[in-house]
């Protein structure tokens, strides 16, 4: 069965793994990199195939520590199929106001994507647990010192274009999580059953983050 979310351990370990193309042959390989490499995190995003059944999978199978959650979720449909398949928590590239409604009434964390200073206000405001900067590329670190200004107590999430070599400056930017995808997860890694290089470059991803946190 998956872990329940907790905030505060997300906090302690803040990396999010995103799963975007794991297949049912895949899956096994891929969770067992994961949880090998003491990832406690991850989404299987919807518009994977088969995503609500490979999530039940994931579940059924009970990897020790692993939170599962699902990842981009555009609708309440989405929200609720997600919830019943298992995930812990819900993740979206962009905020939806019936899906914020639908995450507080049913006490699920819930991590809509924004980029504006408005954007993020208005996300925070209905109830978002942290919120994901997506494309965090796109505005780099420093974005994150210059929103954490008016924003300090809100938590956000760097997405898109994190790595090992960049994820500590991210957080040391203001970032209270970091996530990683198609960089280690490609398709084709995992079609490959490249599992041991995936695990390595989990545990060389959080090396820096661990680091990091033991620092502060």
């Amino acid at each position: 069965m998956s872990a329940s979310f907790d905030l505060d351990r997300f906090k302690e370990e803040p990396v999010l793994a995103i799963l975007r193309g794991v297949t049912h042959d895949s899956l096994n390989g891929v969770m067992g990199a994961i949880a090998g490499a003491g990832l406690c995190f991850a989404e299987i995003t919807l518009n994977t195939p088969h995503s609500l059944a490979l999530i039940r999978q994931t579940i059924d199978r009970g990897f020790a520590g692993l939170c599962l959650g699902a990842g981009t979720v555009l609708s309440v449909d989405d929200a609720r199929a997600s919830v019943s398949a298992g995930a812990r928590f819900l993740v979206a590239p962009t905020f939806n106001e019936h899906v914020a409604a639908f995450c507080r009434e049913s006490s699920i964390p819930y991590f809509p994507g924004a980029l504006t200073p408005s954007e993020i206000e208005r996300a925070w405001n209905a109830g978002a647990c942290m919120i994901k900067i997506f494309p965090a590329e796109k505005m780099g670190p420093d974005y994150f010192k210059l929103v954490k200004g008016p924003f300090p107590d809100i938590p956000l999430m760097a997405v898109g274009g994190v790595h090992a070599g960049n994820c500590a400056v991210y957080l040391a930017s203001g970032a209270s999580a970091v996530a990683v995808g198609g960089s280690i997860f490609s398709p084709g890694r995992m079609q490959q059953g490249q599992y041991s290089l995936i695990q390595k470059d989990i545990e060389d991803f959080l090396l820096p983050v661990r680091q990091f946190c033991s620092n502060k």
